[in-house]
């Protein structure tokens, strides 16, 4: 019975390490957490494991953006206040995340039970397929525009990419990167503009889920096995940041495009 217990524990962590080193990088978290899970022979963990993985991703990313996120918040509270133009940028910034914000939380409600219901290894294969392709065609994009040049329609073209990235497979960093990029930002302002509409869906998903969690039967078996994946997500998803805001600086996007196509293949061969 320990045994078992314990080998149970170093799956959920070696599951946790994997959730947190894909979540900020553009390869598909969700995608690879069923592919992981398939060959540890654990199976699917749920909508519980997927909401503490997910909250342990959302409080590194809070921490690396911590700087920003009271910049934006305090600037927008002093532009409502005074209208003074040197808040106006940051309230602008704040407006356009909520603007990218809105279709993935819309398809979220609509099709999260349909796209849940529908995915198996061979959609995960072709998603990667079409997130190597996208990461391809933009791999000499350098882009002009700050967080001061983002227009209302690039906000809304980044968030369609945010909820495309509800299928797994689909890498949500890699289609909102992919997209900012896209119109026209700079690697630097695409890698924080998705990162920034990163947290609000991200926080969206835990509150949802949160009476989920407090129903949870076994709650108390699963507790130490839960609690080690989430110490290992949020260490991994820190140290994956850090990592990848490294290559976005030096402009090496590319190397996950061949990444998405070997394990494309690599899925088909196998699953």
């Amino acid at each position: 019975m320990i045994e078992t217990d314990l080998i149970m524990i170093i799956k959920m962590i070696i599951i946790g390490l994997v959730q947190g080193f894909t979540e900020p990088i553009p390869v598909s978290s969700s995608g690879h957490v069923m592919i992981v899970s398939e060959i540890l022979g654990v199976g699917e963990q749920g909508f519980i494991f997927a909401i503490l993985t997910n909250t342990a991703s959302l409080l590194a990313i809070l921490y690396i953006y911590r700087k920003d996120i009271i910049r934006l918040t305090v600037n927008s509270i002093q532009y409502l206040k005074t209208n003074n133009d040197d808040y106006k940028s940051d309230f602008r910034f704040v407006c356009f995340i909520v603007i990218g914000t809105i279709p993935a939380g819309v398809l979220g409600v609509l099709l999260s039970d349909f796209i849940a219901g529908n995915v198996s290894m061979t959609t995960i294969a072709i998603m990667l397929f079409i997130t190597g392709i996208a990461l391809w065609l933009i791999r000499n994009m350098k882009g002009v525009k700050g967080e001061s040049d983002i227009t209302t329609k690039d906000a809304f073209i980044v968030g369609l990419g945010q909820a495309i990235a509800l299928v797994p497979g689909i890498s949500r960093s890699g289609a909102t990167i992919i997209s900012a990029i896209g119109v026209g930002m700079k690697q630097d302002t695409a890698l924080r503009f998705s990162f920034m509409l990163y947290i609000p869906v991200s926080l969206g998903g835990v509150i949802l889920g949160f009476s989920d969690f407090l129903n949870e039967p076994n709650k108390a078996e699963l507790a130490i096995p839960y609690l080690s994946a989430f110490i290992a997500t949020l260490i991994m998803t820190y140290l994956a940041m850090k990592w990848f805001m490294g290559i976005i600086k030096n402009g090496k996007l590319v190397y996950f495009t061949y990444y998405c196509f070997i394990v494309g293949v690599l899925l088909l061969i196998f699953f």
